[in-house]
């Protein structure tokens, strides 16, 4: 069974979602096609990054993952299939790959070169990367379809800033979710090396937070009476699924009481600090 993933900025408005899938199913009639996300802001690199690195380990080995974002062929931006922890990758050289190789060393890394034996136009999600998705998910070798290259274009800003003194830690806002939730690329990996036992403070803005929690609901005092908790609207700082800092709002909803990016006013690229003190 073959199991391809798409991943891309193009909404479910337009036909292009649909047009991939029948092209999909065209080239391998057997496969299994799982939408990760089509809501990547338009050309939002980090934000597919983000979204990827979190969803791609829950997959079986095997598995090929077909990234549309950002996805024009230039002489700056080549298309890549890179094979890393067992998974197939197909995509641009735009820096998505080399954020999920960052604890992982690819395997094997080639620049697609078929440009010439498909028939290309201003749709290389469609013309170009499901025929080489459709190649690996039949078991085929990227060198079929593209020559070895040594390394991938490095997506910059995503790894926090240590001051030379190690008492203060720089980042920023990588990626905003459903919920409003603002998260930063201040990793709990990085959080505890450099802590050494210290207090600190986590500046968001003119927002202050001396705490992280480990769950939402540590905000919420479950000994008092549920009429006088009032924890709803609760801002909080989080170690969030992915092992990062996230500033939440508790029981948050951007369509009615607001979020943490919406009611904090923090927006992505938005600078965070951690002072060791």
């Amino acid at each position: 069974m073959a199991i391809i993933t798409l991943t891309t900025d193009f909404g479910i408005r337009d036909h292009f979602v649909g047009a991939i899938k029948g092209y999909i199913y065209s080239e391998l009639p057997e496969a299994v096609i799982v939408d990760i996300s089509h809501h990547v802001s338009p050309f939002n690199i980090t934000e597919a990054a983000y979204i990827l690195k979190n969803a791609y380990k829950t997959f079986p080995k095997g598995t090929v993952h077909i990234i549309g974002v950002d996805s024009e062929l230039t002489p700056e931006n080549r298309h890549i299939a890179v094979t890393i922890d067992g998974h197939h990758f197909v995509g641009a050289d735009n820096g998505i790959l080399s954020f999920l190789a960052q604890e992982v060393v690819p395997e094997k890394m080639v620049e697609i070169n078929i440009h010439d034996r498909v028939q290309e136009g201003i749709f290389p999600v469609l013309d170009v990367f499901v025929k080489v998705g459709a190649h690996l998910a039949r078991g085929g070798q990227p060198e079929v379809i593209g020559k070895r290259i040594e390394s991938m274009k490095v997506l910059k800003g995503l790894a926090p800033v240590i001051n030379t003194s190690e008492d203060q830690i720089s980042g920023t806002v990588i990626y905003i979710d459903n919920y409003g939730n603002v998260i930063t690329n201040i990793s709990r990996k990085i959080f505890d090396k450099y802590r050494k036992g210290r207090d600190f403070e986590l500046w968001a803005r003119n927002h202050k937070f001396s705490n992280i929690h480990q769950k939402y609901s540590d905000v919420v005092n479950f000994n008092s009476e549920k009429s006088k908790r009032n924890a709803d609207g609760e801002k909080l700082a989080i170690f969030n699924s992915s092992g990062l800092i996230e500033i939440a709002v508790y029981k948050s909803n951007l369509e009615t009481v607001g979020g943490a990016s919406s009611l904090l006013g923090l927006n992505y690229r938005d600078s965070i600090t951690l002072k060791f003190i």
